[in-house]
């Protein structure tokens, strides 16, 4: 691979170890993709996201593209490297004046490569998705799309690592079939691991209607549960994360402002939560 852009920052390589489609040929494509870095120095953390880098050339003439992406998962060796993993959905784009249709570079990049291929990556990168120190804090975790990636690196951390957690911890995900489960890929062994943890509770808010979207999807479940959700964020111990594309915090504002009895008033208890560094969040296009 030609040599990296200084603007990119501190760049290394990473092979290609496994890359298994996770949906059914029908539907969109995601893929679990792993990752290992041959660098003993290479650290991160549960949250963070690394940054693909795609040589060119590209549209407009760019040298090389970079798309970030949250870690699923991952584990350290002193003396090998790192495993890193993620999910990653084959995205199109549509020219909205010429109704063309483009594929994403980045993840069509990703999606296409073969085990044993070499990428190149930088980060990893500070993520707004901290755990916090204390156990007993309640953790609320919203979701759609891959923007569940962080949560499940962070509920696995806690359950597995950190060996349980103390505050209530729950987890809304949205999706447009039972067939579009990021979280639930592994959704036997994560029950072994979690499901019986008297903290957790994770809500799948799926639909059978095939125009209606994740994020429509998503509502669904939060708008039946949003006595609950509304008791977790009106607690003082509560720390409230919301990831995803961008209809995920229009959706959740929505649901609450019905909640709360008014957009004023949902207005200052969300301002409240920031303030008071409790609410955190990831949203992409």
């Amino acid at each position: 691979m030609s040599e990296m852009p200084a603007e990119l920052g501190p760049t290394c390589e990473a092979v290609i170890k496994a890359s298994e489609r996770i949906t059914p040929e029908n539907t969109d494509e995601i893929r679990h993709i792993t990752l290992f870095v041959d660098e003993p120095s290479f650290r991160f953390s549960e949250g963070q996201s690394i940054g693909v880098v795609v040589p060119g050339p590209h549209p407009f003439g760019n040298k090389y593209h970079l798309r970030r992406y949250s870690i699923a998962e991952g584990s350290h060796a002193d003396s090998d490297g790192a495993t890193l993993e993620l999910l990653v959905r084959r995205c199109f784009y549509v020219d909205d004046v010429s109704g063309e249709r483009f594929p994403g570079i980045a993840s069509n990049y990703l999606c296409d490569a073969s085990p044993g291929d070499r990428i190149t990556i930088t980060g990893p990168y500070r993520s707004p998705f901290r755990i916090p120190e204390d156990r007993s804090t309640n953790l609320l975790m919203i979701s759609t799309g891959t923007g569940i990636a962080p949560f499940r690196a962070f509920i696995q951390r806690i359950y597995e690592k950190e060996g349980g957690w103390d505050g209530q911890v729950r987890l809304f995900y949205g999706s447009r079939s039972g067939l579009d489960l990021l979280y639930l890929n592994d959704e036997e062994d994560d029950r072994t691991f979690y499901y019986d943890e008297k903290t957790f509770r994770a809500y799948k808010s799926l639909t059978s209607k095939p125009l209606m979207t994740s994020s429509q999807a998503l509502e669904l479940g939060l708008r039946d549960n949003a006595g609950e959700v509304w008791e977790l964020i009106n607690q003082p111990n509560t720390h409230v994360f919301v990831g995803g594309l961008g209809k995920v915090a229009t959706v959740l504002d929505k649901t609450m402002t019905a909640m709360a009895g008014s957009a004023e008033e949902w207005k200052q208890v969300k301002s409240r939560l920031i303030d008071e560094n409790r609410w955190s969040e990831l949203i992409y296009d």
